[in-house]
């Protein structure tokens, strides 16, 4: 009877713990669980053959956009749009590519200078409800079962919102009952929505009034206090969580800078942000008393400023500018080394390497380690899109259950990568 039992609790704690890290491999937001371009999955492959991955399955009709999908389970979710008129999200199976649902959430938001008009935006899904941000402001709640809308709102003409040059691009935040996004104006810079109702919890209402850039927001814990930060056309700001209180600002990174793209990088009381044409910026928030100053550690253009963002990875950042590699050690943001490698790129960090996506359309790994340049394998996907106005492929790549998903204009690829 003891062995019974035993035997019986074994296989509870067996299932309590894949089941743990099936969700830990999901990828299901902006830059993965953690929102920082990092993914906890391990047994990856080390090297690629020269033709690269094996490649699962390919699909050339997802529509226009610069969107990454998310992965939950077996479905992934991503955005696209067809013309002007139809932006949506689309549900895929992981299997095969093949489509489920798709659900209109708008119309594309205009575009001023040079013409970029298609989704941008990454879902995020949290349970059995997934929110995304159309690029002309329609935030919208969605069943991710059947992707029945839930809720609606405008940000343009229910908070006065004031995109930048480029639409709306941000990928929303879900942080426990509430959803956080960014507007721009200065009515309701930043606001907290109920994730049930898309009712107001609050509006922080940044003096200045900035724009919304094209950067998601991040939280960060310093000192005791939970905080939104989020890079404005600006500045980069930090507001309390719970109130939407303006804490801190620091500009630097902003300045000279058209599109601020990046979306920062954290670690406890330092944040790393950076943009084309200004730099990039080293920062430590530090309390005192009641408020919160901010301690500039570095700013140089030789810390990454590409659209492709950055990485952290142990106490490493990195990340490319023009057609250069680089790795900074964090805490200084002194330079370790670059190299002219597939850059300019997008990426994230798997199991001790780096996975780029070149601006170019190539894809490359990278061992992620301070002592020097490791190429580990680049290939070109198959039948590449045409891409139109100038645009480029801005998709980042996402590492989720094993699979590398790289998204170039209509077009999916899915890799396996997990080692055999």
């Amino acid at each position: 009877m003891k062995q019974r039992i035993f035997n019986w609790m074994t296989a509870i704690a067996g299932c309590v713990i894949l089941t743990c890290q099936v969700i830990a491999k999901d990828w299901p937001q902006w830059r993965g669980p953690d929102r920082n371009g990092v993914s906890q999955e391990t047994g990856l492959l080390k090297e690629w053959p020269k033709e690269g991955p094996k490649l699962l399955w390919k699909i050339t009709d997802l529509g226009e956009g610069f969107s990454t999908p998310s992965v939950v389970g077996d479905r992934l979710y991503v955005m696209g749009n067809e013309g002007i008129e139809n932006e949506y999200v689309r549900a895929l199976a992981v299997s095969d590519g093949k489509a489920g649902w798709s659900t209109r959430v708008g119309k594309v938001g205009p575009n001023k200078g040079p013409q970029y008009p298609a989704a941008r935006s990454t879902p995020t899904v949290d349970g059995d409800a997934l929110y995304a941000l159309g690029s002309d402001g329609d935030l919208v709640c969605l069943e991710t079962a059947g992707g029945t809308l839930r809720w609606a709102k405008n940000l343009r003409s229910e908070f006065n919102g004031k995109p930048g040059n480029w639409a709306y691009a941000e990928s929303v935040l879900v942080d426990g009952d509430a959803v956080v996004c960014t507007p721009g104006g200065s009515d309701a810079t930043i606001v907290a929505l109920n994730k049930k109702t898309g009712d107001v919890i609050w509006k922080s209402a940044v003096p200045g009034g900035d724009e919304a850039a094209y950067a998601s927001i991040i939280i960060a814990n310093i000192d005791g206090t939970k905080q939104y930060v989020q890079f404005l056309q600006k500045g980069l700001v930090g507001v309390d969580a719970k109130t939407g209180k303006l804490l801190w600002r620091y500009d630097k990174t902003a300045q000279g800078s058209p599109a601020n793209i990046p979306t920062p990088v954290a670690d406890k009381n330092i944040i790393f942000s950076g943009a084309g044409r200004s730099g990039g910026g080293l920062i430590k928030i530090k309390r005192s008393s009641d408020t919160f100053e901010v301690e500039q550690i570095n700013f140089t253009p030789k810390l990454p400023t590409a659209i492709g963002g950055a990485v952290k990875a142990g106490d490493h950042l990195y990340g490319t500018i023009g057609q250069a590699l680089l790795c900074a050690e964090f805490a200084t943001g002194n330079l370790k080394w670059e190299d002219r490698a597939l850059s300019p790129a997008s990426l994230c960090f798997a199991d001790g390497c780096l996975y780029l996506h070149g601006e170019n359309g190539d894809v490359g790994l990278v061992e992620a380690t301070p002592e020097g340049y490791h190429e580990r394998g680049r290939f070109t996907p198959p039948e590449p899109p045409t891409r139109a106005r100038g645009a480029k492929a801005w998709a980042y790549p996402v590492v989720a259950n094993g699979r590398l998903y790289i998204r170039d204009v209509g077009n999916l690829w899915c890799y396996d990568v997990k080692a055999r």
